[in-house]
């Protein structure tokens, strides 16, 4: 399958088998009180597809899959699977994805097709770019927002920040759940 990488906007440099080997994961602790900070790895694979057509709309999309394992465990700790999405009519890039834990979310931000960086947010109760949780994670964990800075360094590299707010049940405050990691291409 031929594509034409211009139409894939600022997806374009993801197309491949990436990896991240020193990722930093600060999420809440086994008791829900405090932090525990993880050091991990990741492999992310990302695929085009051909043009998916809504009517007026055409959108690229690339598959992608993500593993991120602790670096002192064999077992992956988080998966991802879902499309990174270029609307290069209306300018936005959506990141569309699930978790083995009973999430789905579809995060979104503006992006220009030549961008080396752009942003993507979804808030809790949007039925644009939302988030749903399944019923244990709305009581207990539940996301009110989830935000995602990338940025592509070169050819080979890029690296992202994420924030995931979590409203944890018998807490006031908001518990920011972060993580980054620089990739290079394999």
């Amino acid at each position: 399958m031929n594509h034409d990488l211009k139409a894939f906007g600022p997806l374009a440099h993801f197309i491949g088998t990436w990896e991240g080997k020193k990722g930093d994961d600060k999420a809440p602790d086994d008791h829900r009180t405090g932090t525990e900070t993880n050091k991990y790895r990741e492999l992310v694979i990302f695929e085009p597809l051909s043009a998916v057509n809504n009517h007026e709309q055409t959108l690229q999309a690339l598959k992608y899959s993500m593993k991120a394992w602790r670096l002192t465990e064999a077992d992956p700790f988080h998966e991802e699977v879902g499309y990174w999405l270029w609307d290069s009519a209306t300018s936005q890039i959506m990141k569309c994805f699930t978790i083995p834990r009973g999430i789905a979310l579809i995060a979104g931000g503006t992006a220009r097709a030549d961008s080396k960086a752009f942003s993507m947010k979804s808030e809790h109760g949007s039925s644009t770019y939302g988030v749903v949780n399944n019923a244990f994670l709305e009581q207990e964990f539940k996301i009110v927002r989830y935000t995602i800075d990338v940025s592509v360094h070169d050819q080979n590299s890029w690296s992202y920040k994420q924030n995931t707010e979590l409203q944890i049940n018998g807490q006031s405050n908001i518990f920011n759940h972060t993580d980054e990691n620089s990739l290079t291409r394999k």
